[in-house]
């Protein structure tokens, strides 16, 4: 499959499949008689995670050595996990704090409509006040 197939289907630009073979996150892709990238199956996968774990933020450095670590073969099937459950736990660290920051929001959110409606029964009490006022005869 040609670079702007697999640009297509999934959703990535020629521009980004190049970065990610040139910093080494996918194992390099074979080329045809041409030069022109010819990608696999098993290519088209290794994007696709790579894909997944760039869009929640694993970093460069760590998807370019379990790659390294993958290539080098099974024995190293320990180290690569334990990349995956650090990443994870820097995952789950973030998505509590993210949990903190829209249970915050939430509560603040909650508050403004207790907090808009004594505001506009203030609002309402004072116009009533002003309305009583225009109407004395002086």
């Amino acid at each position: 499959m040609k670079i702007s197939e697999v640009s297509d289907k999934l959703n990535l630009t020629p521009s980004t499949l190049r970065y990610y073979e040139m910093m080494k996150l996918i194992p390099p892709i074979h080329r045809d008689r041409s030069g022109v990238r010819d990608y696999s199956e098993i290519d088209i996968n290794w994007i696709e995670f790579i894909k997944c774990m760039r869009e929640v933020g694993l970093p460069v450095e760590s998807l370019k050595t379990y790659t390294q670590l993958f290539q080098e073969g099974d024995q190293t099937i320990q180290k690569r996990k334990e990349i995956l459950e650090k990443e994870r736990k820097n995952l789950v660290q973030k998505r509590e704090e993210l949990d903190k920051s829209i249970n915050q929001l939430s509560n603040k959110i909650d508050s403004y409509d207790e907090h808009l409606l004594l505001y506009e029964r203030e609002l309402n009490d004072s116009q009533k006040e002003l309305d009583l006022t225009k109407c004395k005869i002086y």
